[in-house]
C-alpha cells in the first residue's frame, strides 16, 4: 500500500487494467467521467479522483473509493477502511456497515449510477478520449451495464477472497 497517496496526473492513462476504457463529461458540467472494463468483464466508473465504484459481471458491488475511504464487499455488507498514518507504517482501520449505513450508502451509489445511465442514454456528453481509440461501442456496453447493475437482484458482491 503507498505510504503517501496524490491526486492522479491522468487516470485514464493511469487506468491500464481497464482494457476498454474512456473519459467523458456532461454537457454542463466540467466533471470528468471515467469508465472502463477489465479483462474479467467489471465495470469501474470513476466520479473524478474521489469517487469510484467497482461491479463484477453480474452488476454487484465489490469495492468503492469515496473521498479517501475505501469500501469492500462483505458479501453481507461492506467493510469501511480508512487508513492511519504513523512516522513507521500505514494500518488500516477497519468498521463493518450497519444495516442502516449500508441501505444510505447503497441508495447515494444507485442514485449516481442512475444518473450516469441517464446521461448516457440521452447522449448528454463529450467523449474526451476512449482506449481503444476506435472501440465504437464502448458507449453501449458500458450503457447496457449500468441496466444490469441498477437491475441486480443483489447489491454486494460475495466476500472478495482472502479478505476478512
Amino acid at each position: 500500500m503507498a505510504r503517501v497517496e496524490a491526486d492522479r496526473e491522468d487516470l485514464l492513462k493511469e487506468a491500464v487494467a481497464l482494457v476498454r476504457r474512456m473519459e467523458f463529461q456532461p454537457i454542463d458540467s466540467e466533471e470528468s467521467i471515467i469508465v472502463g472494463f477489465r479483462q474479467t468483464g467489471w465495470l469501474s466508473v470513476y466520479f473524478g479522483p474521489d469517487r469510484m465504484y467497482q461491479f463484477d459481471e453480474t452488476g454487484r458491488l465489490r469495492r468503492s473509493y469515496i473521498n479517501g475511504l475505501l469500501y469492500r464487499t462483505q458479501g453481507m455488507t461492506l467493510a469501511k477502511l480508512q487508513r492511519q498514518r504513523s512516522e513507521n507504517e500505514t494500518t488500516l482501520l477497519r468498521h463493518d456497515l450497519d444495516e442502516t449505513a449500508l441501505a444510505e450508502f447503497r441508495d447515494q451509489a444507485l442514485e449516481k449510477i442512475r444518473w450516469l445511465e441517464g446521461l448516457l442514454r440521452a447522449d448528454d456528453f463529450m467523449v474526451a478520449r476512449r482506449i481503444p481509440a476506435d472501440d465504437a461501442k464502448l458507449t453501449q456496453d458500458v450503457l447496457a451495464f449500468l441496466g444490469i447493475v441498477l437491475n441486480s437482484p443483489e447489491f454486494l458482491a460475495p466476500p472478495i477472497r482472502g479478505k476478512r
